[in-house]
């Protein structure tokens, strides 16, 4: 089989990983970078041109689309979904899950438990916004945020108040959180496949932060997790439609609360804490799935 890795970054550890366990399992298998790609959109004959060359021989297609490029990653990988190839997690999917408003309102038709949020587009509205999560402390969200960067904790209403004003005078989008403050400044990373939970750890904020993000000087240990919190990774995958996504859980005194599905979680993290082979999972999952023209959605929103 030959698969392609959608990654910019082809010495990132996650992008490494898939290469050494796919090459290993017998396939061929190149690292392409989206932004290099650039598409011929026809009726009959949709082709991507990388480098010079057509792209028209792959099998398989291993998204690691960074969020700073989700518009244009996806993109590349729908017109790769035209072509017939296989895509580990589908265009429609990731774009559903980066939109952080978006993936919110689909886990909450579906019943999955969320933290209380809330989401205002005029500074006028704002004690009412803060009413409406239960007050102060409150957790304050940039729509474009990713890896902890645009989280910020607002202790008292005026710091609320005072935040979430700078964000509108920028012209951001954000969310407002309530503070769930029994998890400790910890949450459950479970990492899905195939619609099962392959391994869960926990990450645990630094003394004194209360992001829990590994790339804000958070560590990783085993856990072990609940029915109830692997049932709830499980269906939040499936809202969102995504074949391999981090589910990040918090522990609150009401149950397991998702606050957000990663559609290309980084590797090292779970496999150092979990020992396990994530990278050989996936690529045995894709050996196992990847048939021509198997695009089907299966999320909607």
């Amino acid at each position: 089989m030959k698969i392609a890795i959608l990654s910019r970054e082809p010495e990132l550890y996650s992008t490494q990983r898939l290469v050494k366990a796919a090459e290993e399992r017998g396939h061929e298998v190149e690292v392409i970078d989206a932004l290099r790609c650039y598409m011929n959109i026809t009726s009959n004959n949709p082709h991507i041109h990388y480098q010079g060359r057509v792209l028209d021989d792959f099998d398989a297609v291993i998204p690691r689309i960074g969020a700073s490029i989700t518009f244009y990653g996806t993109a590349i990988l729908r017109q790769f979904e035209m072509m017939g190839v296989y895509p580990l997690n589908e265009s429609v999917a990731i774009a559903r899950s980066r939109d952080k408003l978006r993936s919110l309102q689909l886990l909450s038709r579906k019943g999955i438990g969320l933290p209380v949020t809330g989401f205002a587009h005029s500074p006028d509205d704002v004690d009412d916004l803060l009413q409406e999560v239960g007050g102060a402390p409150v957790v304050i969200k940039l729509l474009e945020g990713t890896q902890g960067v645009g989280v910020v904790l607002a202790e008292t209403h005026s710091a609320a108040q005072s935040v979430i004003q700078a964000f509108h005078g920028l012209k951001a989008n954000i969310l407002v959180q309530e503070f769930i403050s029994e998890a400790k400044g910890a949450d459950i990373r479970c990492f899905v496949v195939g619609g099962k939970v392959i391994a869960a750890m926990k990450r645990q904020g630094k003394e004194g932060e209360f992001r829990s993000n590994l790339h804000q000087g958070g560590s990783a240990t085993l856990v072990r997790i609940t029915p109830e919190e692997r049932a709830t990774a499980i269906r939040a995958a499936k809202v969102m439609g995504l074949n391999v996504c981090g589910v990040d859980l918090l522990r609150s005194n009401h149950g397991p609360l998702v606050m957000e599905v990663n559609s290309s979680p980084g590797l090292e993290g779970i496999e150092t804490s979990s020992g396990k082979d994530v990278a050989s999972i996936i690529i045995q999952f894709i050996e196992k799935n990847a048939k021509p023209h198997n695009t089907r959605t299966k999320g909607k929103g």
